[in-house]
């Protein structure tokens, strides 16, 4: 497997803690971590393997009058990024009970826009293990990659990314 590039935000708290669990499942020496609000598409040049890590908005930002901007600053890049050659995973930070409608649909937005534009994602997830209600992250019938909740089963995270980096491992070019 060629070295993976893995892109995350918002930077610190969970997402960052996952993202450092995934690199250590592939091997720090296989993968580099990159957060997403200080990138630019040409980055994404250096991987043929990119896995995308994101949180779902949560109560942080409806309180808030700033959202957190991590993938928003990123979003005119998605337009620049050469998706030839390249193969996608995205996993998602969501809270299952609080935003059951909602659940990690921020993996969604980001996956759909860039399938839009021809990016090719594996990991794809069975709902079959979560309890929502409605996530923009379900496309035919599947989570487009992995969902996570670190509030309510944070207990699950370790085993649930073992198995997803094996199906990346398999099946990144």
């Amino acid at each position: 497997m060629n070295k993976v590039g893995i892109f995350y935000g918002p930077a610190g708290g969970s997402t960052e803690k996952i993202a450092k669990q995934i690199q250590n499942e592939i091997g720090v020496n296989n993968a580099d971590l990159l957060m997403i609000k200080d990138s630019v598409a040409s980055d994404f040049d250096k991987y043929s393997n990119i896995i995308l890590g994101c949180s779902t908005i949560g109560g942080e930002t409806w309180n808030s009058d700033k959202a957190k901007p991590d993938w928003d600053v990123f979003r005119p890049e998605y337009d620049k990024i050469n998706y030839s050659g390249k193969t996608f995973a995205i996993f998602g930070l969501g809270n299952h009970l609080s935003y059951p409608r909602n659940f990690v649909d921020n993996m969604g937005i980001i996956s759909k826009t860039m399938i839009s534009k021809n990016a090719k994602f594996i990991g794809q997830i069975s709902t079959d293990d979560y309890v929502f209600n409605e996530s923009e992250a379900v496309i035919d019938g599947e989570f487009i990659g992995l969902p996570l909740d670190e509030e309510f089963e944070s207990e699950k995270s370790v085993a649930r990314i073992h198995k997803w980096v094996d199906i990346l491992k398999r099946d990144f070019s």
